[in-house]
């Protein structure tokens, strides 16, 4: 099972630990997830700049994560 993430976590590790997270962070806007800078945010400012409640796509990715 892969680990659970948190708000700390940055994106780059996120996506790299299951690529299928991508879509996430697709949905909320986030259409730069090849981009250097994007890969060494937080989940934390990523939501920041795209007005995404945090807590709640934690929950998401972690319910996805789980779900393997």
């Amino acid at each position: 099972m892969a680990s659970a993430i948190t708000k700390d976590s940055l994106i780059g590790d996120i996506l790299d630990q299951d690529r299928g997270t991508a879509e996430f962070f697709l949905d909320m806007g986030m259409h730069c997830l090849g981009c250097p800078a994007s890969r060494g945010e937080s989940v934390e400012q990523a939501c920041a700049v795209h007005g995404v409640d945090c807590d709640k796509l934690v929950e998401k990715i972690n319910a996805y994560l789980a779900s393997k």
